[in-house]
C-alpha cells in the first residue's frame, strides 16, 4: 500500500523545505537522495529520521534491504510525489531526512603525517561536493572548510560527494583559526594559485601538508597566501588562465599520493 499519494502530505513539505538553507539551519535537518548515498551514510551510522521511498524508480533489488536498515520512519510515495520531493533529474526512489552533524578542530585526530586539505569560501556546491569526493579518493585525512559560502549540507554537495561528505571526517573553521592551528602542528601549507612560479609537481609533498584552495572566482584570501610556506600552480597551455577549482584540487591531491608512493621521488 501507497503511504503518501497527496502532494499537499504535510511530511512531504516539510521534507521539501529543506532544500533551502534557511529550513536546513533551522532544523539542524538536511536531505539525501540517492541509494549510494543513503548507504554509505546509514553503514557510517549517521541518525536517519525520515524515509521516502517510490519502487516505481527502483534501479535495482536491494532498496529494500536497505529501507529495513534505515532505522527511522519509511513512508511508500506515489511516483508524482517523489517526483515532486526529488532535486534529481533521473530520481532513483530514495530520499531520507537526517541530522546534520558538525565537527570542528577539536575532533580532528592527526596522523604521524598529516594530509589535509583546506577547502576555503568555495561557492558552488557541486564543486564543493566533487572536491569531497576526490578527497576521499586520495585518502586526504580530513577536509577542512573554512568560511564557507554554501553550506555541506546542501543537497547538491551531497549529492556531488556520492555519499562520501559521510564517510570522510569533514571540519568546520574559519581561516585565522585553521591557519593558526596548523603553525601550532607544524603542518606546512601549500597555496594552490596561478601567480606561484613553482609547478605542483616540483613542491615536496611528503612533508606534513595542509593544500589550501580557494573561491572559483578570487581564489585564496590573504590568511592563506601570506600563511603558505609554499605557492605552487598548475601549467596550463592554452587559453584559459585555470581549472576549476574541483579539478585543479584532484591534480594536487594525487600528486600527493604520487610522491608519498614513490618517496624517491
Amino acid at each position: 500500500m501507497t503511504d503518501i499519494t497527496s502532494l499537499q502530505n504535510p511530511k512531504i513539505k516539510e521534507a521539501s523545505s529543506l532544500r533551502d538553507r534557511r529550513d536546513r539551519n533551522m532544523t539542524g535537518l538536511f536531505l539525501i537522495e540517492g541509494y549510494r548515498e543513503l548507504k554509505r551514510a546509514v553503514d557510517a551510522g549517521w541518525k536517519i529520521e525520515t524515509c521516502f521511498y517510490c519502487p516505481e524508480f527502483f534501479l535495482g533489488e536491494n532498496e529494500k534491504a536497505l529501507i529495513d536498515r534505515v532505522g527511522g520512519a519509511s513512508y511508500s510515495c506515489a511516483p508524482q510525489v517523489f517526483e515532486k520531493l526529488s532535486y534529481r533529474d533521473r530520481p532513483d526512489g530514495m530520499i531520507a531526512i537526517a541530522k546534520q552533524v558538525h565537527h570542528g578542530l577539536q575532533d580532528l585526530h592527526l596522523k604521524k603525517t598529516p594530509f589535509l586539505l583546506i577547502a576555503e569560501r568555495i561557492e558552488k556546491p557541486g564543486n564543493l561536493g566533487t572536491i569531497l569526493r576526490s578527497a576521499d579518493a586520495a585518502g586526504v585525512d580530513a577536509v577542512i572548510v573554512c568560511d564557507p559560502t554554501t553550506d555541506i549540507y546542501n543537497p547538491n554537495v551531497v549529492r556531488a560527494s556520492v555519499g562520501t561528505l559521510f564517510t570522510l571526517p569533514v571540519i568546520e573553521a574559519t581561516s585565522q583559526e585553521t591557519a593558526l592551528f596548523l603553525k601550532e602542528k607544524g603542518i606546512s601549507i601549500v597555496a594552490a594559485t596561478p601567480h606561484a612560479e613553482l609547478e605542483f609537481t616540483q613542491a615536496d609533498f611528503k612533508v606534513p601538508l595542509a593544500i589550501a584552495m580557494g573561491t572559483e572566482q578570487y581564489g585564496l584570501t590573504e590568511t592563506w597566501m601570506k600563511g603558505a610556506g609554499v605557492w605552487v600552480r598548475i601549467p596550463m597551455f592554452g587559453v584559459a588562465d585555470s581549472l576549476n577549482v574541483a579539478s585543479a584540487t584532484t591534480l594536487l591531491l594525487y600528486e600527493v599520493v604520487r610522491q608519498r608512493r614513490n618517496p624517491l621521488l
